[in-house]
């Protein structure tokens, strides 16, 4: 039986990124899309509560199913691993997305937002990023690298609770992709002031990523500035287990 992809993203179905994806690794199993059906970035892992979600399917050829929903990226994996497939998937791919998901971006993405649903399921989910938001950028190198990280997960497995996050640059002919840490980064963000058409103020979001250790070899930002593909191993668990001991002392009981 061939290996089942389901494939997601937070550009929404109509995004090239999501198309690249699936030509990537439509050579690797039997692919299923399930995107949201319109933009939905910055979602993080966000859920829909007080909408109802819909199914729509989008397009049906040679064995590919693809299909559009009006919920979130972790909508769009809760509903098809629940609702729309007839067996759980090996493996879930999310991307390639316009715009990179390096450093602290992972707190905030859509994209990875669908891989760590995946990987609360028990299964192995990678998110794929091209560091550009040109939606005619050239995805042919961020794709060869796709289906090379994808075989390999398909073949060896991710150890439990644990996905991976890929960066790819763009614009340049990779040297290849490095296993690293996130970066230690910040976004310095500021809100643009600005008056609609009826004199109503309103703000707009803007700013520049800071990396406070632009050096430091073993990062995704890194290795992204100097021609390689990140992966970064991400956790499920954000427990700090170093401090859970160092602040032992705080416990405190009631005492009749």
């Amino acid at each position: 039986m061939k290996p089942l992809i389901l494939i997601t993203n937070d550009d929404g179905i109509e995004a090239r990124g999501i198309h690249s994806l699936v030509e990537a690794v439509q050579h690797l199993g039997d692919v299923v899309v399930m995107a949201p059906d319109g933009p939905r970035s910055a979602q993080s892992s966000a859920i829909t509560m007080n909408t109802p979600l819909r199914i729509w399917k989008h397009f049906e050829k040679d064995g590919l199913k693809m299909f559009r929903c009006n919920g979130t990226p972790t909508d769009c994996v809760k509903i098809a691993v629940y609702n729309i497939l007839e067996r759980k998937p090996d493996i879930i791919l999310a991307g390639i997305n316009h715009g990179d998901n390096t450093s602290i971006s992972v707190i905030y993405s859509g994209t990875m937002g669908a891989v760590l649903e995946g990987c609360i399921e028990g299964i192995p989910s990678v998110g794929f990023s091209l560091c550009t938001h040109d939606p005619r950028a050239d995805f042919s190198e961020a794709m060869k690298y796709a289906s090379i990280i994808t075989e390999k997960v398909l073949r060896e497995g991710l150890p439990k609770d644990v996905c991976l996050n890929v960066n790819f640059p763009v614009g340049v002919k990779l040297k290849g992709f490095k296993v690293v840490r996130q970066a230690n980064a910040r976004w310095q963000e500021r809100y643009v002031v600005r008056e609609d058409p009826n004199n109503n103020t309103y703000y707009w979001l803007t700013g520049e990523l800071h990396n406070n250790e632009p050096e430091a070899e073993d990062t995704d930002e890194y290795v992204v500035r100097n021609g390689y593909a990140s992966v970064v191993p991400c956790h499920v668990d954000m427990t700090h287990y170093a401090t859970v001991q160092q602040l032992k002392s705080w416990d405190y009981e009631e005492t009749e």
